[in-house]
């Protein structure tokens, strides 16, 4: 009798199936021990719902994205600051289709203070020399004494690209005005959940 039963899944109350030749996909487990092509599941720890769950992406998947950000923004990366605006908006959007009907607001909200980082740094490492920074320190508002002072300082890059001055200067608005895309912001047009009409939501009575 061939007891291996076609390859598929199975989520039920008692857990999560997959049927197939390897060995280490197969199994019965609890969901929240579970991942299926970069999915994974937690509780969703609402009053009255036991046994329901919620998408969410798996580490694995999270770790694959932060590599590929962190190669584009790389400050020795031989690209334009345009450029790098591009590459980013294709790997982040591309990445966020596929893993739009997870719930990853909070780790999305980091990863884009993160990224927006990376970004100053680039930005630092390329105006080089002190005069130039000096200058440019000026153009975005800083007064001369700081401008000075920041210019030469012996802080390294990411430091800077973290401290005030930068945080300050090279402003989440001033880098949209560059074409800069928050991660969070496209995550929040496209999310199904986050989207469906008024009409269709579960109506809650607030007493």
């Amino acid at each position: 009798m061939n007891l291996i039963p076609e390859r598929g899944v199975n989520i039920t109350g008692g857990g999560v199936s997959i049927a197939g030749l390897s060995r280490e996909k197969s199994g019965i487990r609890k969901p929240v021990n579970f991942t299926l092509l970069g999915y994974g599941f937690v509780s969703t720890y609402v009053k009255g719902e036991k046994g329901k769950y919620q998408l969410v992406v798996s580490d694995k998947s999270w770790k694959s994205l932060k590599q590929k950000l962190k190669i584009i923004t790389r400050k020795t990366t031989p690209s334009t600051f345009d450029e790098r605006i591009q590459k980013l908006k294709v790997t982040a959007r591309g990445w966020l289709n596929y893993f739009r009907m997870a719930s990853i607001q909070g780790k999305l909200k980091e990863l884009d203070g993160w990224l927006r980082n990376r970004l100053r740094y680039c930005i630092w490492h390329h105006w080089k020399k002190p005069e130039r920074k000096r200058k440019n320190l000026i153009q975005l508002g800083v007064d001369l004494d700081h401008a000075y002072s920041w210019s030469r300082t012996r802080m390294g890059g990411w430091a800077v690209a973290q401290s005030p001055i930068l945080v300050t200067t090279i402003t989440l608005e001033r880098l949209r005005k560059r074409g800069y895309e928050a991660l969070l912001g496209y995550y929040e047009k496209i999310a199904p959940h986050l989207n469906e009409p008024l009409y269709t939501r579960t109506v809650r009575t607030v007493v």
